[in-house]
């Protein structure tokens, strides 16, 4: 248990106890002190205090922060959709509405643990034990391909792929309005949102991302694409689409149209992923089909 202790200075005087912990201790965040602070862990001159109290030059702060536990992540015998597997690495066909690994308030029925019962202990540690075999992901409720690595070697060396953007990944999207151009490159930038920390945004601040898009087919209101991408920012199709006006179809985060269709989500599909293998060094793609729910919507469009 790491003890942390400091006296408040002149200049922190009159400064709430919570406010000043976390400008002291920046690793931590407000709504964490202030948890430590109602279980009584936080103490001044010897004596717990609330968060309301105001700091006063020389108060001596001394509080503990409790060991983190890693949750128990249980395997379970989940089915799996398997594209390819080998003994360094497995492609799976996430379905909508997984996980894919284990955080606050989904510790089960996650890809991971599918995975755990699949694989056993033939996982990737780099990630650790919440993310065994974990190199990339997708949204919960974005189907499709996914690589998962059975050891660190293969790990590695897909993750180098990936920062490469070598390896090649096409999806494909239903987006909202008929778009005229065959093709064409969305070059924004992605972070944060400057009001909404949950969503991402194309931002100036933010990281290069650039995605690149054709038509498949067009419809009367929407138009079938497939995106390829060239960096793997979180959200990239997403927010890149809605930035041109084309959000997708059943977005309930960028998209501010309703959706006249009953859908859980985007319509996202990872459908190609290929790589070089990490052992024999030649490339693999896995294609996986389109869901049920997805062919069903293009019949009807």
């Amino acid at each position: 248990m790491d003890e942390f202790r400091f006296q408040i200075t002149e200049e922190m005087e009159d400064e709430r106890i919570d406010k000043c912990m976390s400008m002291l201790i920046d690793s931590l965040s407000r709504s964490y002190i202030q948890k430590l602070i109602k279980e009584e862990a936080v103490f001044v001159n010897n004596k717990p205090v609330k968060g309301s109290y105001k700091v006063k030059t020389d108060d001596e702060v001394v509080f503990c922060l409790p060991e983190a536990v890693e949750p128990d992540i249980a395997p379970e015998n989940i089915p799996l959709d398997i594209l390819y597997e080998d003994n360094d690495v497995i492609v799976i066909n996430k379905p909508k509405g997984m996980v894919v690994h284990p955080a606050a308030g989904h510790y089960s029925g996650t890809l991971v643990n599918a995975l755990m019962y699949h694989c056993g202990n033939s996982l990737s540690g780099i990630n650790g034990c919440m993310r065994p075999g974990i190199v990339h992901r997708i949204d919960r409720d974005t189907t499709g391909s996914l690589i998962v690595c059975k050891n660190d070697k293969a790990h590695s060396c897909i993750a180098e792929q990936l920062k490469e953007h070598s390896i090649n990944r096409r999806y494909w999207a239903i987006c909202h309005g008929v778009l005229k151009e065959e093709d064409g490159i969305v070059n924004k930038p992605i972070g944060r949102h400057p009001t909404d920390r949950k969503k991402m945004a194309v931002n100036e601040k933010g990281k290069h991302a650039v995605t690149h898009y054709k038509v498949l087919k067009r419809f009367d209101k929407f138009t079938l694409i497939e995106c390829v991408l060239e960096t793997g920012r979180t959200h990239q199709i997403r927010v890149h689409m809605a930035s041109i006006g084309h959000p997708l179809l059943g977005d309930e985060v960028y998209c501010t149209q309703k959706s006249p269709y009953k859908l859980q989500g985007q319509t996202l599909h990872a459908k190609i992923l290929g790589f070089k293998h990490p052992s024999t060094g030649e490339y693999v793609e896995a294609d996986a089909p389109l869901p049920e729910y997805f062919t069903h919507l293009l019949e009807i469009l």
